[in-house]
This record gives structure tokens, C-alpha cells and sequence, in this order.
């Protein structure tokens, strides 16, 4: 069964690739999970990330955004203490500053997965490529998200983490045309 490159041997990565990467997602508190680990990701590896991920919905109480978002400063020094996740002190608190302008958004815009994917009018793009070294790092539209999501006062938001946010929650379908996945996600078939 070919995969996308990056996958490699992990099984974690594997399942990860083959059952969730570029699969549309419109649950708001999925979308928030997502985004906070790809801002987690910053500078280090997916799989590092991917390994520590049900730690992360442990600490940040399922990526329930109501909740993440009233932390107070002892949550957060106790996040800072907990070996299972990134402690990195900016990281944890843009997971609090992120909840709260995810509850704006929800409030101005009733969900934050319209408000999301209003940067690809509500449809995954569908790319062809053929070899990973085809794949930009950031587009015009994950430029336009990142400006706009850090005007709603996000962090960890940068053009190439918001493309890594629309691969992982298929706003694009990234997949190269020689992996199983491309064509099973190609809704113009």
C-alpha cells in the first residue's frame, strides 16, 4: 500500500496518515485540538507531537475551548510541570488566548469550523502533486488565515502552521496521486 513519504514506519504516524490526515473536520472543538497541535508542533517534529497527543487532550481538558479558556495562572504553571506535553511557557499560553478567540469567533460567526473554512468557501482544494517536494509550505489562503486569525488575537499562527492546520483538517487534499488516500479524498471523482 503506497503512503505519502513523510509518513514513513510509524504506526502511529500510519494510522494517523491513513485514517484522520485530510479528512474534512467540522467539529469545532476537534478544529481547536488540531490547531493547538499544530502550534505545539512549532519547531519540532509531527511525531513528537502525535506521541504526546492524548496527553495534550489530558492537560487541556479535551480541547473543550470554554473550558481552556479560563485557566488561571496556577493551570498554567502546573501545565508548565507536566513532563507529558511541550513545556514551553508562550506555547501553553497561546492554548489559553487561542480558546478565548475561539468563543469570539463562535460567537460573531456561530461556529468557528464556518468561520475556518470560510477561507476555502466551505470546499477541501484538491491538489495533484505528485512527489512531496511539490508541496508549498504556506498558500495565499493559509496567508489569509493566518493574518486574519492573528487580528482575532491568535498565536502560533504563522502561514506555514495554518497549512499544516488545513492538510491535517482537509481544507486541502495534499495527499500525492500515487498515495491510497489521494483518490479516496478526491471528491471531484
Amino acid at each position: 500500500m503506497d503512503r505519502c513519504q513523510w509518513v514513513g514506519n510509524d504506526e502511529l504516524m500510519q494510522y494517523y496518515h491513513d485514517h484522520e490526515w485530510g479528512v474534512p473536520v467540522h467539529s469545532n472543538q476537534l478544529l481547536f485540538e488540531f490547531l493547538t497541535l499544530e502550534g505545539a508542533q512549532a519547531g519540532l517534529s509531527w511525531q513528537t507531537i502525535l506521541n504526546k497527543r492524548e496527553y495534550y487532550k489530558i492537560a487541556f481538558d479535551n480541547f473543550e475551548p470554554e473550558k481552556v479558556a479560563s485557566y488561571s495562572l496556577n493551570k498554567i504553571e502546573n501545565l508548565l510541570q507536566n513532563k507529558n506535553i511541550i513545556r514551553n511557557r508562550r506555547k501553553i499560553e497561546s492554548v489559553i488566548s487561542n480558546a478565548q478567540a475561539v468563543i469570539e469567533i463562535e460567537e460573531q460567526y456561530s461556529s468557528f469550523s464556518n468561520y475556518i473554512w470560510s477561507f476555502t468557501d466551505g470546499k477541501t482544494i484538491q491538489n495533484s502533486w505528485k512527489s512531496h517536494l511539490e508541496i508549498p509550505k504556506h498558500t495565499i489562503e493559509s496567508r489569509k488565515m493566518s493574518k486574519e486569525l492573528k487580528k482575532m488575537g491568535f498565536k502560533f499562527v504563522g502561514q506555514t502552521i495554518c497549512y499544516s492546520f488545513m492538510q491535517a483538517i482537509g481544507m486541502v487534499n495534499d495527499h500525492t496521486t500515487n498515495c491510497f488516500r489521494h483518490k479516496e479524498l478526491n471528491y471531484h471523482n
